[in-house]
């Protein structure tokens, strides 16, 4: 039997997740894992959740720079809830730039005192206008999130702002730091994973099966390809306004036309 098969999953298939510092034993933050983000953090060791909000995967810290590296996954004796014991880049768990989310204590007349001083300002984290990508927006309302029309140029901000990262604080400062035959390399599995995902909903349609779940997954992956396309542009000193614009000089053209203009050049 598979190891994710012994645990006990809620109705809608996630259990609950407490991300624990390895070394003083703090808690840093508590959120949910299906089995796909399980099994992802037991692969990559690095944490990854599900956002109810958003019903996707969220890799904790793919915007804010602080990821959770993983050393070890541990189950309670009624296998229904999961420890993770982690190491902190940037020392710092919470959207609110605090180093954990519990940084409230009630105290001996029934309120709430906070015992934790803010690390880094949430601007400075994520920007004035730019919110949280990798699943802390589900704690904020969507009032400065960046629109569906938006979130391109928001991205390539990010994106920019990631070169000047240290490289162990940000998963795209790293992606920099190993250099662009290494952002090729992610990009050419992320393209491959589309293509399984793309043929396993096909496989599903044909066979009446619920596609749901399955549309899901090629949509994730699709959007992985595209990040990881976008960071070998801003590698490159391009944006995903360049893309947009060659895409909108194609609008209206035959598409064979255009083909034959390139085979003519």
């Amino acid at each position: 039997m598979n190891w994710l098969d012994t645990l006990k999953f809620d109705a809608d298939g996630l259990i609950p997740a407490i991300a624990q510092d390895r070394a003083t034993g703090q808690v840093m933050m508590v959120a949910w894992q299906n089995k796909q983000a399980l099994e992802l953090t037991f692969q990559t060791k690095q944490a990854v959740y599900f956002s109810r909000s958003r019903g996707k995967l969220w890799h904790k810290g793919e915007t804010s720079g602080h990821t959770q590296i993983v050393h070890d996954i541990y189950t309670d004796c009624d296998q229904d809830v999961i420890i993770l014991s982690i190491t902190q880049i940037g020392g710092i768990a919470c959207h609110t730039g605090r180093a954990s989310c519990f940084y409230q204590k009630l105290d001996d007349n029934g309120d709430w005192q906070t015992i934790s001083d803010v690390l880094k300002d949430p601007k400075d984290i994520y920007g004035k206008t730019a919110k949280p990508l990798d699943g802390e927006d589900a704690q904020h309302s969507d009032a400065t999130k960046p629109s569906s029309a938006d979130v391109l140029g928001a991205l390539d901000a990010i994106l920019a702002d990631r070169k000047s990262a240290d490289k162990d604080s940000s998963y795209v400062a790293s992606l920099y730091h190993k250099g662009l035959n290494k952002i090729l390399e992610k990009v050419g599995e992320e393209s491959v994973e589309s293509i399984i995902a793309a043929k396993e909903l096909e496989r599903a349609k044909r066979s009446g099966s619920d596609v749901a779940e399955m549309a899901h997954d090629l949509v994730y992956e699709v959007a992985d390809t595209w990040f990881h396309q976008m960071v070998a542009l801003s590698m490159l000193d391009l944006s995903s306004q360049a893309v947009i614009d060659e895409l909108a000089r194609r609008f209206g053209v035959s598409g064979i036309d255009e083909k034959n203009s390139r085979v003519n050049n």
